[in-house]
């Protein structure tokens, strides 16, 4: 298994959150009512899979490693995945102060949640694509055996010490809690050996509107 590997079967469960976040926005529009308890669990996925790990495992494991195998981090595509995961927090920053002001009455702030939903699930589908299509075979042609080896243990560490053992699992199993609720397909191609803690999943089926 290669850490491409790992990061691309990362990228389906994220996607697989994308789909549910896109579905929570959908009804809030449709509805007029946002499903916090929903939204809640999705931004926590967003922050502690998407963020922390997997962009941690980006930002502080493979860029640093492909810097050093020559792919500069201040232009390229390397520069363009940093400048997006940022672009990425803004948005989750902005959904969480729309939901605490939702909470204290203010109901324009509904549309605000829903315009930042809708921008960063397009901004993170075009991110994956270009990681997946782009940055990824770039990395492979660079880096050595000895490279991934090393960028494997990393990827484990991220897991055990800086993410803690457990929350993995634990957000894999929120993840596919929202995809059974809203019906959406649960990513494919996973397993314990793919990446720390991941499982493989099946389509389940959902509902429509915030419950």
């Amino acid at each position: 298994m290669r850490p491409t590997e790992i990061l691309s079967a990362e990228h389906r469960v994220i996607e697989q959150v994308l789909d549910c976040l896109e579905k929570i926005a959908e009804g809030a529009q449709r509805c007029g009512v946002l499903d916090v308890d929903a939204s809640g669990k999705v931004l926590s996925v967003l922050k502690t899979f998407a963020d922390e790990c997997h962009h941690g495992k980006e930002e502080r494991r493979l860029f640093p490693k492909l810097h050093e195998r020559g792919l500069p981090t201040s232009v390229g595509p390397v520069a363009v995945m940093l400048e997006e995961h940022d672009v990425g927090r803004a948005h989750i920053r902005g959904m969480e102060s729309a939901m605490r002001a939702l909470s204290g009455g203010d109901r324009d702030s509904l549309r605000t949640f829903v315009d930042h939903a809708f921008h960063y699930v397009e901004l993170l589908r075009a991110h994956i694509a270009k990681e997946d299509n782009i940055l990824f075979p770039m990395a492979e042609a660079v880096l050595t055996d000895a490279d991934r080896r090393e960028l494997l243990e990393s990827f484990a560490q991220v897991e055990a010490t800086e993410l803690g053992i457990g929350t993995h699992e634990k957000m894999l199993r929120i993840a596919d809690e929202l995809a059974e609720r809203f019906g959406v397909t649960r990513a494919v191609g996973r397993s314990a050996a793919a990446f720390a803690g991941c499982c493989h999943h099946a389509p389940a089926p959902g509902s429509q509107c915030a419950q």
